[in-house]
């Protein structure tokens, strides 16, 4: 059984994915990038049948549950744990997405892992990645808010890292009002799926290589957010892609049956942060998982995230 303060692996970044992985356009270029999405022509071909569209406050809600790639890549340097070049997703692997649900998927899951490369410093591997991200971006066209120039400079800069999570925020904003805009929206929910499966495989991986308790409760903690996922999936099931993600991914939620949050209201003190006064929550959220839930789960995240990489 394990105790966590608050919800500190459950925060908020729009997409996450990106967060510091696609520094996409900072918001000097907000107005040229709006243009460009306005003259953009999309074909038919590439629009979703989405009779009732998802409310944005329900995406939000989605998004603003799941940890962005910076806070799960900051947590296991936190914990001393080195850098790990094997838990990441070799960009050879981009080959194989060729369609608009597979490069979404894609952008996703490389968008994270660029987020452990950065939080690491590796200089040295990023530009692969972020042209492999590039690439991607470009195939599902929304690449026309993709600022390659920035993205270098980052890089090569991890210092500012709350600037580089609010311009990612920023710039994903403009992404998914123009997936949204352009009928496009479920690969919005795809982007996310791909980060979410990727964040949870580096977290499972280092779970089981180190035996820290905190990896450990960070798997756990993904069953509410697998219990958001799923609704969001489900309303395009009726897209072959995304059913076959959905049977994954069902796959990975049955393993969390068996595990136990419960949570305990705590009262909350006012704190003062960089000079200003907030209030800090102090309820804490118990997490019971079984070494061999554990083992089931990380077996299962393995076997589907080899899976979606090979297409």
């Amino acid at each position: 059984m394990y105790y966590i303060p608050g919800l500190t692996m459950t925060r908020s970044l729009l997409f996450l994915l990106v967060v510091l992985a696609i520094g996409f356009s900072s918001c000097n270029s907000c107005k040229e990038n709006k243009k460009l999405s306005k003259e953009f022509d999309i074909p038919d071909s590439l629009k979703e049948d989405n009779p009732i569209p998802i409310s944005s406050a329900v995406i939000d809600n989605m998004i603003g549950n799941i940890a962005s790639p910076i806070e799960t890549a900051a947590v296991i340097k936190g914990l001393n744990i080195g850098f790990n070049k094997d838990l990441i997703a070799k960009t050879d692997y981009a080959d194989n997405f060729n369609t608009n649900f597979h490069k979404a998927l894609g952008l996703g899951m490389y968008g994270c892992d660029l987020g452990y490369l950065n939080m690491y410093g590796k200089t040295s591997l990023v530009i692969d990645y972020i042209s492999t991200i590039r690439n991607l971006a470009d195939g599902i066209q929304v690449g026309q808010f993709f600022d390659f120039s920035t993205l270098k400079r980052l890089a090569t800069n991890n210092e500012n890292i709350d600037s580089l999570v609010l311009i990612s925020q920023q710039s994903m904003t403009r992404i998914d009002t123009y997936l949204r805009e352009n009928n496009r929206s479920n690969l919005s929910i795809v982007i996310v799926a791909g980060v979410w499966i990727e964040g949870l495989y580096i977290t499972s991986m280092v779970s089981q290589e180190s035996g820290h308790k905190r990896m450990r409760e960070a798997v756990g903690e993904q069953k509410e957010i697998i219990n958001l996922l799923m609704p969001l999936l489900n309303h395009y099931k009726k897209d072959p892609n995304m059913a076959k993600l959905i049977k994954d991914f069902e796959g990975i939620k049955v393993l969390y049956h068996e595990v136990k949050i419960t949570s305990e209201v705590g009262e909350p003190t006012a704190v003062e942060e960089n000079g200003v006064l907030t209030i800090k929550s102090n309820d804490i959220q118990t997490i019971d998982i079984s070494d061999e839930t554990l083992a089931k789960i990380i077996d299962k995240v393995k076997e589907i995230r080899l899976k979606l990489l090979k297409g």
